[in-house]
């Protein structure tokens, strides 16, 4: 990702990381001594059926701290990551306007690499493409991508399913590859910035543990939330019914597995996801980004503030 840094440009806080890292505790301490407003970059806390199991800020946290795109979102939405950009553009700018320190807290890297970097102007799918190639298996549309798209088949691994089914339907659709439409990105917010970056990475350990303390204590207040979304009749492929917990618990209210299964799934399914972010946050933000673990937070607590003040 790339940042602008010189002066007199808009500043704007940054914190990051996975899953249950600390950032939403940590981002209330940052914005209540730099008056802050808290800016949402989680795709699940967008969703305003999904406050416990998005693990959203406490109505107690919103009412102390000014807080903008959570819960802003129908779950019958599917929410882009073009969209969420757009929004966070102007609740950033009318943050700025009205003579606060916007702060972006989340871990979906595709939502932050696509507010500062842009995203490439690709053309809608046509449906027939589309339906065709959903229905292959990885290996099938592996092996398709090789032979229409060898470059990205060499850039992918070959049981990403939804990566591979997304760069074959591009070149299929549109006859380019996605990695030359990745080049034409536009609309990225990063040289137009003074970006104050922070990315959480906490001991893996620490971090797995808090993953599994947090669904265990979240289970029964997420059965009740997704038993009204169960009642909804949602399309099982949006975005909100296969986010973490749901499916889980959603098994669990059917009577297909029980109460310590649902939890131990939710958990792994947790523990993986924050696997990935961490791996993701590690190495594709700029070296110069400070990175910390979970003994840090508060020494350099300070250190931010006056970064987001100066």
């Amino acid at each position: 990702m790339y940042t602008g840094n010189p002066s007199e440009k808009p500043k704007i806080g940054l914190i990051a990381g996975a899953t249950a890292s600390g950032k939403s505790s940590l981002a209330m301490a940052v914005a209540e001594r730099a008056g802050g407003v808290i800016v949402n970059a989680d795709s699940a806390q967008v969703y305003s059926d999904l406050r416990v199991l998005s693990a959203r800020p406490s109505t107690a946290d919103e009412a102390a701290v000014p807080h903008r795109l959570f819960g802003y979102i129908d779950g019958a939405e599917a929410c882009s990551a073009a969209r969420w950009a757009r929004d966070a553009k102007t609740s950033l700018a009318e943050t700025g306007d009205n003579g606060g320190i916007p702060i972006l807290v989340g871990g979906t890297g595709l939502y932050l690499r696509t507010l500062l970097e842009g995203i490439a102007p690709i053309p809608d799918i046509a449906p027939d493409i589309r339906a065709e190639v959903r229905a292959m298996d990885v290996a099938a549309a592996y092996a398709a991508l090789e032979a229409e798209d060898a470059a990205s088949a060499a850039a992918l691994n070959a049981a990403d399913s939804s990566r591979i089914a997304r760069a074959l339907e591009i070149i299929r659709s549109t006859g380019r590859s996605v990695t030359t439409w990745r080049a034409d990105k536009t609309g990225g917010i990063g040289r137009e910035i003074d970006l104050v970056p922070l990315v959480l990475l906490p001991e893996r350990e620490w971090l797995y543990a808090r993953c599994d303390r947090r669904f265990a204590d979240m289970f029964d207040a997420g059965v009740v939330e997704v038993e009204a979304l169960v009642a909804r009749q949602l399309d099982p492929d949006l975005p909100i019914m296969r986010a973490i917990g749901v499916p889980e618990i959603a098994r669990f209210i059917a009577g297909k597995c029980s109460r310590d299964e649902a939890i131990a799934a939710a958990q792994q399914a947790t523990r993986r996801y924050a696997k990935r972010q961490y791996t993701w946050f590690k190495h594709q933000p700029p070296a110069k980004w400070p990175r910390l673990d979970e003994s840090e937070y508060d020494s350099y607590l300070d250190q931010f503030v006056m970064k987001l003040r100066e």
